[in-house]
């Protein structure tokens, strides 16, 4: 495949993939190794505005937690580095909100480059199925 087609799909990859996290209802909040915080969909967005919400890209997430919290992160992170295999960690669960929070690692072919925070909700969905009009 010539360069020019690998860089139209390469274009369409990310579109996709950015997509994908646009559309998800739950927050997702993209940190690179050093902690900058890379991405936000937008529900990461609107849950942290009172905090800065979009404006926290390029800032670094542990800026935004307590120092207990910066160590846990940190203790992830060494996890994620010692092993391959090691990427999904359950973090918290917050009981007013009834979502759990977990911390992803991103690898490209085996190598860490960096991590994900996912926060999943427990409630039961309340939109009908297939509700198109």
């Amino acid at each position: 495949m010539e360069e020019n087609g690998r860089t139209e799909m390469m274009k369409a990859y990310v579109a996709f993939y950015k997509s994908i996290i646009d559309q998800d209802r739950a927050s997702v909040v993209i940190c690179s190794l050093k902690h900058e915080i890379l991405y936000m969909n937008p529900a990461a967005a609107a849950s942290y505005a009172k905090y800065g919400g979009d404006k926290l890209i390029g800032r670094s997430l542990l800026e935004c937690h307590n120092p207990e919290s910066r160590e846990k992160i940190k203790q992830v992170m060494d996890w994620f580095a010692a092993d391959e295999s090691h990427n999904i960690v359950y973090t918290f669960h917050n009981e007013k909100q009834n979502k759990d929070v977990y911390m992803v690692a991103l690898r490209e072919e085996g190598k860490l480059i960096g991590y994900y925070e996912k926060h999943e909700y427990r409630n039961a969905e309340t939109m009908k199925k297939y509700d198109l009009w």
